[in-house]
């Protein structure tokens, strides 16, 4: 009622005849069995038969994916064994056409894992069989299938993107562990004389760096230098005398501002030139 008639009989013959193609999911969707009930009218002499069309199932409809891709993130110092759940794909079809089974493509970082809930529920979820390192690999892409179990089978695909999130897992480091630098001693206060750089592989807060003396290096000492925090640039904020120090040994740290921040140290060696500044006495 209300749609195109499917199944028509021959007024000659008596033949049930199928007028148009038969969509057994159209027709009744998940329910099974998926009957047609019809009323066939012989007339002379006038008798109703009851007529009831059984539609079987055929593999016409490939497994589907809720989208074409999903996005997953995971920390990059998610442990092994971390479990991810992932939505699976529906099958339009009936009994082994719609029993789906699930693969996922090479990887060395990740594996599936597919359980049986019931007859009907299938659980399916990325499990991280290795660690992963944002550095070395920022994102991975793997491809999902699903297969039913037609003959032949059909198949869908979902593709995975895993961002790979940063972890405060590398400590700044600077170009060179020691800085060898000379200075006359009467260069003014705020003379610049070495500019620091130091690098992070990590990103965001993970990489940003603070430049300071570490705690070793005297009061006195540190209150002839200063160093930039932000930019690493050193410069004198006291006057030097070559005939009362010679040399300076400063420590620095770079410092990141990670949780727990990490920091990378290097040492810069200063030599105070001599200037003819006293006459002889």
């Amino acid at each position: 009622r209300g749609r195109r008639a499917s199944v028509e009989v021959s007024g000659a013959s008596g033949a049930l005849v199928v007028s148009s193609r038969l969509d057994r999911e159209e027709l009744c969707g998940k329910s099974a069995p998926c009957a047609l009930r019809l009323e066939v009218l012989l007339e002379r002499p006038l008798r109703v038969f009851h007529v009831e069309v059984e539609v079987t199932d055929i593999n016409d409809n490939a497994p589907r994916f809720p989208a074409a891709s999903k996005n997953i993130s995971v920390s990059e110092n998610s442990p092994s064994g971390s479990r991810f759940p992932l939505e699976g794909a529906s099958d339009a079809d009936m009994g082994a056409n719609a029993q789906l089974s699930y693969q996922l493509s090479p990887s060395e970082h990740f594996a599936l894992e597919v359980k049986s809930i019931d007859d009907n529920i299938i659980s399916v979820a990325l499990i991280l069989t290795h660690p992963l390192d944002r550095e070395s690999v920022s994102e991975h892409r793997l491809v999902l299938t699903a297969s039913d179990g037609g003959r032949p089978a059909l198949t869908g695909t979902v593709q995975l993107v895993i961002s790979v999130l940063d972890a405060n897992d590398n400590a700044p480091q600077f170009n060179q562990s020691v800085y060898k630098v000379q200075l006359p001693e009467d260069a003014i206060p705020g003379t610049v004389f070495l500019q620091l750089k130091a690098t992070d592989k990590d990103e965001g807060m993970n990489q940003e760096v603070y430049y300071a003396f570490t705690d070793t290096i005297p009061e006195e000492v540190k209150e002839l230098f200063i160093i930039d925090g932000i930019s690493g640039e050193i410069r004198t904020a006291g006057e030097l005398d070559f005939e009362d120090v010679r040399s300076f040994d400063l420590e620095i740290e770079a410092r990141d501002k990670g949780i727990p921040p990490l920091s990378g140290h290097c040492k810069v060696l200063l030599q105070v030139v001599d200037v003819n500044d006293n006459a002889p006495e």
